[in-house]
């Protein structure tokens, strides 16, 4: 049953993609295919991969409320925005090349990410509410200093400051993608690879430990693995907080199975069809061009809040 539901999921991705690629098309044919191509591998590798990091993310915190975004991803790539326009100004961000701006948010993100998970699981892995606290903390200074640094920039550079930091897949840089591609399919195999092992992390630090698995290691390598997916896709769009949310509660409900072989794929490819199917209707059908990210807060917003309600009523 499961892998019939994932199958159906993967063939929804692939009439989504070949609708998205199609509908509408007229000459130049190659020029838009292209234009078309490199937005649609953008929003398949976000989804994907914000969806895959989510659950890896849940499992090991055990808590299915949560986010990697929760831990300051968004934050930082928005200070990160910041700060390059107030260093090289409104015309020096606007001509700074993509891929080294890019290959600088990647190593930023990871190295923070990193850095702040090896730091706060050094006394011990168990010890999860101390990193999601660390993380919501720090997020706030980031967001504080973000609105401190944004008072120093003149109206047009904090205008060009603002736009930066929103996700948008109108205007998708094809090096960004070609460059983020391979880092991200490596990262959801390693997600994958991880799978049977993160089954035995459901029965808890001791049952994991009494099984044979080292749970420390296991957690610094699966949230170096989030962080490798979150970063980067971070990268390409932009933040997209509860895309990740909404994609494993749906994967979770699509899928009712406890196990990472299927739920990591399952939220993989429901991520992908959200954003692809909802780029379709925002662009093709209704003419809007940045619509999306605001509409998949707004639901991944609501799916928290019924999560949480939910749970304080059982």
């Amino acid at each position: 049953m499961a892998d019939r539901s994932l199958l159906i999921l993967a063939a929804a991705c692939a009439g989504a993609a070949a609708v998205y690629l199609a509908w509408g098309l007229q000459g130049p044919y190659g020029f838009i295919l292209s234009l078309r191509a490199t937005r649609l591998a953008a929003l398949a590798m976000v989804g994907a991969s914000v969806g895959a990091a989510t659950v890896i993310f849940q499992t090991i915190t055990a808590n299915r409320l949560l986010t990697p975004g929760i831990v300051g991803f968004d934050s930082l790539f928005v200070l990160i925005q910041t700060l390059l326009v107030l260093g090289l100004g409104g015309v020096g961000y606007a001509a700074l090349p993509a891929f080294p701006k890019f290959l600088v948010e990647i190593l930023c993100l990871c190295a923070v990410a990193i850095a702040l998970f090896a730091s706060v699981l050094r006394a011990g892995s168990s010890d999860m509410t101390r990193l999601v606290l660390t993380g919501v903390i720090l997020g706030v200074l980031m967001r504080g200093l973000t609105g401190f640094v944004q008072r120093l920039l003149d109206p047009t550079e904090f205008a060009l400051a603002q736009a930066a930091t929103f996700a948008s897949f109108n205007s998708v840089d094809p090096v960004q993608v070609a460059f983020a591609a391979p880092i991200l399919i490596l990262a959801l195999l390693l997600a994958w690879r991880l799978s049977p092992v993160l089954d035995v992390v459901l029965l808890g630090r001791d049952g994991a430990r009494s099984l044979g698995v080292d749970h420390e290691r296991l957690t610094m390598a699966a949230l170096a693995v989030v962080a490798m997916l979150v970063a980067t896709s971070t990268a390409v769009a932009g933040p997209v907080t509860f895309l990740g949310l909404l994609a494993a509660s749906l994967a979770a409900a699509a899928l009712p199975h406890w196990r990472h072989a299927v739920l990591i794929p399952g939220a993989a490819l429901t991520g992908a069809l959200i954003l692809i199917v909802g780029q379709f209707l925002f662009e093709r059908l209704l003419g809007l061009q940045s619509t999306l990210p605001a509409i998949v807060e707004s639901l991944g917003g609501l799916v928290f809040l019924v999560m949480v309600l939910k749970r304080r009523t059982a």
